[in-house]
């Protein structure tokens, strides 16, 4: 199934314009981490700890943000457990299964092309 643009502002004229929710959820979902705690999140249900580790170089601020960010758009469920020392999983949410269908296949082509596309950069 092929959906272009014109098929799009079909249903919506509004979409991609500036103010659009669509810019908003884009933003958060496309975003450099948000893309990849939800694709680590793919995988299972994940503690803080190991999502830390799934995705090197995010630090622990932008982590949190991130999380917290993805849950406020209910597509990652937060879990705190009431154990002492404390324990909180994150996993993705129903939509966030969803959205992640559709994501996968984009991340396979861009894992498949992304040393051809920055070598030509060099």
């Amino acid at each position: 199934m092929s959906v272009s643009l014109s098929d799009l502002r079909g249903r919506n004229p509004e979409i991609f314009a500036d103010g659009c929710p669509t810019r908003t959820v884009l933003d958060h979902v496309m975003g450099k981490w948000g893309i990849l705690v939800l694709v680590a999140l793919s995988d299972g249900t994940q503690r803080w700890g190991a999502l830390r580790r799934n995705i090197a170089g995010i630090s622990e601020k932008m982590l949190a943000s991130t999380l917290k960010t993805l849950e406020a758009d209910g597509l990652v469920a937060r879990t705190a457990y009431p154990e002492v020392p404390p324990r909180v999983e994150y996993a993705l949410t129903d939509r966030g299964r969803d959205l992640m269908i559709r994501v996968i296949p984009l991340m396979e082509w861009v894992a498949d092309n992304a040393d051809d596309i920055v070598a030509r950069r060099s």
